[in-house]
């Protein structure tokens, strides 16, 4: 197991599809079963061993600064400043990037949320990464079973855990989860300013570098106002 001491948590999004909520609140501070999205993010980050976190700013950023200077670690927390320019997912992680390297990190959406299975996800993945033979491990949620999601799919997974894109006009079983285990050297040569996290994932796929493993327990997609119900919902079914 290689060790992953650090983690990059995704929160300068806008949350447009969860307006008009995200009008005043930025999206990793809304509640979902009495606790912030983010704190739920960071909860899982302290269950797994990881020390440190960098969490990225944009959207109402006083908001999310203010928040986590009340909280207590573990993990600590250091802000990436991005109210300036919104950098999305890849760019932000860049950015970020003098905070997280030299080893293989943790990537988070901030706004990601599953109930567990038998073991946390988080020590399952970080357990299941090799960096011999991976560049990037994507934690994927199978569409059939997970809640508030309607779409397509991201990928397909062969028997050795190797992803492969949804190919044009398909049906793909797994949805990336939002959380992922990246090698830093993913990175070179990207550009400066805003992309999106899925150039690394090409380019791990390129090098047949990138990898997959299976959630255990329930993924909730948490888009909408409507779906935070739904993930209530469930949350409070797993729990009786």
């Amino acid at each position: 197991m290689t060790p992953i001491n650090k983690a990059m948590v995704l929160a300068a999004g806008l949350g447009t599809r969860m307006r008009p909520l995200t009008d005043r609140t930025p999206k990793p501070l809304i509640p979902v079963y009495g606790r912030p999205l983010l704190d739920h993010v960071l909860d899982a980050l302290a269950v797994a061993g990881v020390a440190e976190a960098v969490v990225n700013v944009h959207h109402l950023a006083d908001q999310i600064e203010a928040h986590l200077a009340m909280r207590r670690g573990p993990p600590a927390v250091t802000l990436s400043d991005e109210r300036g320019v919104l950098l999305e997912t890849g760019g932000g992680v860049r950015k970020a990037l003098p905070l997280l390297a030299p080893g293989p990190f943790l990537a988070i959406n901030s706004d990601t949320i599953w109930i567990e299975g038998t073991r946390p996800n988080l020590v399952r993945l970080m357990e299941a990464f090799d960096p011999e033979r991976m560049d990037a491990l994507l934690l994927l949620a199978p569409g059939a079973s997970s809640i508030g999601y309607d779409g397509v799919g991201d990928f397909v997974m062969d028997a050795n855990g190797r992803l492969s894109r949804r190919k044009e006009r398909l049906v793909a079983p797994f949805i990336y989860a939002g959380v992922c285990i990246l090698k830093p050297d993913l990175f070179e040569a990207t550009p400066e300013g805003p992309f999106s996290l899925n150039l690394v994932f090409d380019r791990a796929a390129e090098r047949e570098r990138l990898f997959g493993l299976r959630l255990d327990g329930v993924w909730m997609h948490v888009g909408t106002p409507e779906a935070i119900a739904l993930a209530e919902e469930a949350i409070q079914r797993s729990s009786e």
